[in-house]
Formats: structure tokens, C-alpha cells, sequence
């Protein structure tokens, strides 16, 4: 079954609000979009959403190599080889992972329709859901305790607060969010790089008695070093992100000792389901537990990631709540949100589908 044609689309995304982490506020997405239509009419659908400040991978240098090599590499090419054309286009788009991932979501979505079945399906399936983590950005008190009461009443239980600008405003938002939401909803801690380590230890002492769940990616990229002279229960309770990019990178830091505890594999970062399997095979060997996050995304790249991470093993924890602020997207379906959990749904490929007019 042959791809008979390609379509490339670049959509700004507005976010429902703004929000504001360590080192910047984010009003708006753009997402690249890349749609396969096979001879039979499946068509499937993939989309990246470049994050520069990570990757240094920005949007415009990916939808010119993926205009430049989109179809050169997929028009008239068989599905079933979907595999060998991944590898054609990670040779082929090198330093753009989000633009690699939209053509990997995609050739994942339109191979497993055409088979039949849903993505974590064929991947071998070993989890049938969890709770997502849904993000409180760094801003005023009562408005993260008044977001904090709305997002309970939503149904999650898990709530990610930005920290990572001044550490003794971070405690005190952090002990009044806990009083607030009661001690059996978790709370994870994202500082996006923007601690020392004499800052994480007072956040960590401090923070001691209110539970904190664990603590993503504290410190700047590359100082493993200090992320060695930690403690060892609380190191291992620190999420490797922006210092995890490759399959590489996971092998590194699965060396003994290891300076994290867990994996954020995040599809923009790697290039795709294919990529982020390989690092959950070695967070699997090493006895690392997973995370899996995201950008500001549309319904479609999250719900690849979802599939993947229900057929990892090592998954214990989600961080999928990229497309819940988007004020547009282009596709209805994909993952089944209940009570805060997230799920797959039984559709074949990702079960995601355009909106009325789209093309």
C-alpha cells in the first residue's frame, strides 16, 4: 500500500492563556502538521512542535527541511517499509527532532491503520492508563491556589507547579498549594534548569514534611557533576529533561551512579515514537523509571505519546497535558481523558481525525 500523496501544514496555535516558567512566558504555539494519504484513503496524520530553547531547533528551519525532503522521501513509497522511511528521514532531517517526529506520528498513525489496529496495540501494549500531571505556571499565589481548586474540580490529582525564580517564594507557594489541595493529591516540582544546588537543598529541606512528589530537571543542561553530590534518595527522586535528548544521552546517564532517578522522554526532543522506544528500552535495562512529557502540542503528537508510553514497561508517570490549553487544533479524538486519567482509545492507528475543513 503506497503513499500516494503529502501535505505540510505550519498553524499558529494560540493558547487558551499564557503562562510563564524560569526563563520565559508562552502565549502562543506553532506546530508543524504533516498528513499521508495512502492509495486506500487512510490517512495519516503527524505533527512536531519545535522547542528551540531546548533543541535549538525553531519552526522555521524545520518546515523548510520538511518542505525541502517531505516528499522526495515518502511519495510512492510503500507503508509497510514505514520503518526503513523513518530511518531515510532521521538521515535526512538531522538537528530538527520535532520535524522528524511530525513524519514518525505520522507513518506510525497511517501503518497501524492500515493494519487495523491502535498504535499501543501493536507495540505491545502493557498499561491501560494513567493519571496526567496538569501544569500550574510560575505566577501570583491566589491565582495558582484559585487554578490549583478549578483543576481538582476537573478531576486530576496531579499537579505540576513551574518553580525555579526565587527559591523561599517557591516554598511558601508550594506549603500554601498543599494546605490547599489536601495531602492526597501529588505535586511534582518542575524548576526548568533554574536552581543551584544549594537551592534545591533548602527547597528540598524546607519542602520535606509536605511531600513532594519529585523534582524535574533543577539544574542548568551538563552539570552532572552537581547533580552527583546530591544526596542519593534525593537525586534519585530528580527527573532528567532538557539533559535528556537522545538515546545517547539515556545511556550516559544510566551509568552508575546515575544522576537521575527518572527519564522525561518527551517526543519533540528524540524525533518520534521509534527514538523515545529506544531510550524507554534503556531506562528499562537500567532499572529507570519514565516520565512522559511534552510541549505545547496539538491532540496528536500528545496521543502518540501516549500510546508509546503504554507500552513501555518502565512508564509510571504521565506529564501529557500539552494540548489542554490550546485555544485551536486541528484534529478531534485521540486519547480518552476521565477523571484525570488519559487513555487510548480502541480506534486503529491514533484515532485522531481532522476537523471539518481542515484541508
Amino acid at each position: 500500500m503506497k503513499i500516494r500523496q503529502v501535505h505540510l501544514r505550519k498553524e499558529n496555535l494560540l493558547l487558551k492563556r499564557p503562562y510563564t516558567i524560569a526563563y520565559k512566558t508562552i502565549d502562543h504555539v506553532e506546530n508543524l502538521f504533516v498528513l499521508l494519504e495512502l492509495d486506500n484513503g487512510i490517512l495519516g496524520i503527524g505533527s512536531g512542535s519545535p522547542a528551540e530553547f531546548v533543541t535549538g531547533e525553531n519552526i522555521h528551519a524545520s518546515e523548510q527541511a520538511l518542505r525541502h525532503s517531505l516528499e522526495s522521501l515518502l511519495i510512492g513509497q510503500d507503508i509497510r517499509y514505514f520503518r526503513y522511511l523513518i530511518r531515510q528521514a532521521a538521515d535526512a532531517l538531522p538537528g530538527r527532532p520535532a520535524a522528524l517526529a511530525a513524519v514518525d506520528i505520522a507513518l506510525h498513525d497511517a501503518f497501524t491503520q492500515y493494519l487495523g489496529l491502535p498504535l499501543a496495540d501493536y507495540l505491545g501494549k502493557v498499561h491501560k492508563g494513567f493519571p496526567t500531571s496538569i501544569t500550574i505556571g510560575i505566577q501570583p499565589l491566589e491565582q495558582t491556589l484559585e487554578d490549583a481548586r478549578a483543576f481538582l474540580a476537573d478531576g486530576f490529582h496531579v499537579i505540576k507547579l513551574k518553580t525555579g525564580q526565587q527559591v523561599e517564594q517557591d516554598i511558601e507557594t508550594f506549603r500554601r498549594l498543599r494546605e490547599a489541595v489536601g495531602p492526597h493529591i501529588a505535586i511534582r516540582v518542575d524548576a526548568n534548569q533554574g536552581y543551584t544546588r544549594a537551592d534545591l537543598l533548602r527547597f528540598a529541606q524546607a519542602t520535606a514534611k509536605w511531600d513532594v512528589e519529585f523534582y524535574e530537571q533543577p539544574f542548568r543542561p551538563k552539570q552532572l557533576d552537581e547533580m552527583l553530590l546530591l544526596p542519593e534518595d534525593l537525586r534519585l527522586r530528580c527527573v532528567a529533561d532538557e539533559d535528556l535528548l537522545t538515546m545517547d544521552d539515556a545511556v550516559q546517564l544510566a551509568h552508575h551512579p546515575a544522576p537521575f532517578g527518572i527519564y522525561n522522554i518527551k517526543l519533540m526532543k528524540c524525533g518520534g515514537v521509534d527514538h523515545a522506544l529506544k531510550i524507554a528500552d534503556v531506562a528499562e535495562m537500567a532499572g529507570i523509571h519514565l516520565m512522559w512529557g511534552c510541549n505545547d502540542e496539538s491532540i496528536v503528537s500528545i496521543t502518540a505519546a501516549l500510546h508509546a508510553a503504554l507500552a513501555s514497561p518502565q512508564t509510571r508517570y504521565l506529564d501529557l497535558d500539552g494540548s489542554f490549553d490550546l485555544a485551536r487544533d486541528l484534529v478531534q479524538g485521540g486519547f480518552i481523558l476521565r477523571k484525570g486519567w488519559l487513555y487510548a482509545s480502541d480506534q486503529p492507528g491514533l484515532g485522531v481525525h481532522l476537523l471539518e475543513g481542515t484541508l
